[in-house]
């Protein structure tokens, strides 16, 4: 059965309850839910930690015994065995409910359909409301489900003429205000956040998200080369112990010992197929997204490698001329060049937001819509 203008509209009302959760339900994926009865909204949640109720039973709980013979919109499927939590959908059928909307199907194999099956199967109608919004909520799951890794987001605030800082190495600020408060709502999506030596040379970020509402992401610095000073925030705030120092074997051991002394995690990693290897560890520590940050020589190395499977562009309306570009050094025959698909644009105060994925063919499907 396709889904009525009342379904869509209450789909969007669940999916942004679902984004309340981003950041925050490792490795879960962030899921909302509402019941509506009459045309009534009587009860509404989102998963908010692993661990804990998911969406479905908040909407419930909320809805009590109004809950017989209502509709429950979800972003995702009801899970259908026991994990943490006892399966959603022996909760449905025990509250009476008579109609079940799911924005996408749960992409494990294992699982993908089951719970929408059980649920027919005891009378209750259920109807699929696709939705690129809900498809893309649960990429990071998915790519990690499927891949073992994070989904890797690229962010670069960028001149007209393609440059990332001056020539001193300056970058703040390229973009405004606005964009810059964007920024921190993406890191608070994002359960790494992720930079470049350089960048932590000449910007010494925090990579905080602000406010944190909850987050506590990892920081991942990748140390490819060049020195890393021991006295940057990254290592001697109060969120030390969220640092990883990603490197190469052998990389200056006495700086690595240092780091670890401060409580800062430092991966050796083999310098073949580094990327690939950090991937992996990262997938390991149940990390579904990163948030890179830059700057130019790690997003060369992410584009080459294609492991940016969102690229997220803050457009500046100036130039700066100079040798900082956003790809570093990196050189391409045309034939071999990443290209990426436009799939949305938005002013950003006086900024433009481009949003591209990799064109079909060179990415490895962990790509939102």
């Amino acid at each position: 059965m396709s889904p009525t203008a009342a379904d869509l509209q209450w789909m969007q009302k669940a999916l942004a309850l679902a984004r309340r959760g981003e950041g925050l339900t490792r490795p879960n994926p962030p899921v909302g839910a509402v019941l509506v009865k009459n045309g009534k909204l009587i009860g509404q949640g989102w998963h908010r930690r692993a661990g804990g109720p998911h969406a479905e039973i908040y909407a419930m709980r909320q809805a009590g015994k109004n809950a017989r013979e209502a509709t429950l919109y979800v972003t995702l499927e009801p899970c259908s065995t026991q994990g943490r939590t006892p399966p959603c959908v022996a909760a449905i059928l025990a509250a009476g409910i008579q109609r079940v909307v799911v924005g996408a199907i749960d992409p494990n194999p294992k699982h993908a359909g089951r719970g929408l099956r059980l649920l027919r199967r005891h009378g209750i109608e259920t109807v699929r409301c696709p939705s690129d919004d809900a498809t893309s909520l649960i990429a990071p799951f998915a790519c990690h489900l499927c891949h073992h890794r994070p989904l890797f987001t690229l962010k670069l605030g960028l001149t007209l003429d393609g440059r990332i800082a001056d020539h001193h190495h300056s970058s703040r600020w390229i973009t405004g205000p606005k964009a810059r408060a964007l920024v921190q709502d993406m890191r608070r999506t994002a359960d790494a956040i992720m930079v470049g030596a350089g960048t932590v040379r000449h910007d010494d970020p925090s990579l905080w998200p602000r406010p944190p509402k909850g987050r506590n992401p990892w920081r991942v610095i990748v140390a490819s080369q060049g020195p890393l000073p021991a006295d940057a925030r990254v290592f001697t705030d109060a969120h030390a112990p969220r640092t990883i120092v990603a490197a190469p074997r052998g990389w200056q051991p006495a700086r690595a010992a240092q780091l670890r002394e401060q409580g800062v995690t430092v991966w050796e990693l083999p310098k073949k197929d580094f990327l690939s290897a950090m991937a992996r560890k990262l997938g390991q520590l149940d990390i579904l997204r990163v948030f890179c940050e830059g700057g130019g020589i790690l997003a060369s190395g992410l584009l080459e490698n294609r492991f940016v499977d969102e690229l997220n562009i803050f457009l500046s309306p100036l130039m700066l001329g100079g040798p900082v570009g956003a790809v570093g050094s990196a050189r391409w025959p045309l034939p071999q060049a990443p290209r990426l698909a436009i799939r949305s644009t938005t002013p950003v105060g006086g900024d433009l937001l481009l949003r591209l994925t990799p064109l079909s063919g060179q990415e490895d499907s962990c790509s939102p819509a």
